[in-house]
């Protein structure tokens, strides 16, 4: 099959890799330096799914029609890199694989003739070198639309994509789609200090900082009439007890994801941003939790402290210790 990826990064490069593997015609988009080592020497992903070379085409937009394409741009390169595709694509079944809430309705609008599909990405993957990706855990793709059942266009993308990873049909697309953001709520803290997932959520208290946005987070969730669905063992029955429970005791959801992540040193999307010297993605995670409560007349100063920590590294390109941090968070936390 002609399968197109439009952003070939630590996702985007992945799921082309694993296509490309499993017999597939994969065209990437790509820029840079990425674009210039995909072009010199192939696309190569190591790690939890194996070695592979992928030597696929690429270029700044794709050249070619695709029967289907994958969309795994950052939330807020989504929109420019579905429109300067736009011509090619338009027509052709679309899988938005992003964080954040508002990828699949951003594709949908721009690609009117398209049945759009959401993608959530729940494996770990590195993309710090040019050219080369590190599966640093395995997991599922989910995939879906709305709060109702899988379509005909999920299940055929889903089983497209399944010959060459592990992909699931997933209902109420719409709740898995908010406990990926309460996964993602992981991501801020190495983004401000620099280091790893599983050492920020080892980090007593740092930890408690964590449990505390992502309590914050749920709660905004639970206040939009959302019914969280069941991605990496999160689902809405544990979420209802994290908002419930006492600071102390939440702890266990973060610890659960500490675990669920391995012995491989995991970045997080947002801070591998910040070492490519890119922006990141924040706005879309932790901001998108802002967002909500603003629209509900609710606050969510955890969440928005975060942000501005975040946006912070970003200008000054200084990691904060942990008594920064701390520190800094003393006020909402």
């Amino acid at each position: 099959m002609r399968i197109g990826v439009i952003g070939a990064g630590a996702v985007g490069g992945t799921i082309a890799a694993l296509l490309d593997r499993a017999g597939n015609s994969v065209e990437v988009t790509a820029r840079g330096k990425q674009l210039a080592a995909i072009g010199e020497q192939g696309l190569h992903l190591a790690g939890a799914w194996g070695e592979h070379t992928a030597h696929v085409e690429a270029s700044e937009v794709l050249r070619h029609v695709p029967e289907l394409v994958f969309v795994c741009t950052k939330a807020q390169d989504s929109a420019d890199a579905i429109s300067a595709n736009s011509g090619l694509i338009d027509g052709v079944p679309v899988v938005v694989v992003q964080n954040g809430l508002t990828g699949l309705a951003v594709a949908s609008t721009l690609l009117p003739n398209s049945d759009c599909v959401g993608g959530l990405a729940v494996f770990a993957a590195s993309f710090l070198t040019p050219g080369e990706i590190t599966v640093t855990a395995p997991g599922n793709v989910y995939l879906g639309a709305g709060t109702g059942e899988p379509s005909v266009p999920v299940f055929f993308a889903t089983r497209v994509l399944e010959a060459a990873m592990p992909a699931v049909a997933t209902s109420n697309f719409v709740g898995a789609q908010w406990t990926k953001l309460i996964v993602n709520q992981v991501n801020a803290m190495p983004a401000i200090t620099g280091r790893s997932a599983q050492e920020t959520l080892g980090d007593r208290r740092l930890r408690r900082i964590i449990t505390s946005s992502i309590r914050e987070a749920t709660r905004i969730g639970f206040a939009s009439g959302v019914r969280f669905g069941r991605v990496q063992g999160l689902g809405n029955g544990l979420l209802r007890a994290l908002s419930l429970a006492p600071l102390w005791i939440g702890q266990v959801v973060p610890l659960l994801m500490k675990r669920r992540m391995g012995a491989t040193p995991n970045p997080g999307s947002t801070l591998q941003s910040v070492r490519r010297g890119q922006l990141t993605e924040i706005d879309y995670l932790n901001g998108a939790v802002v967002e909500q409560a603003v629209m509900l007349g609710l606050s969510a100063p955890i969440n928005a402290e975060l942000v501005r920590l975040v946006h912070e590294v970003e200008r000054t390109h200084e990691f904060l210790t942990t008594d920064a941090v701390v520190a800094r968070m003393r006020s909402v936390v």
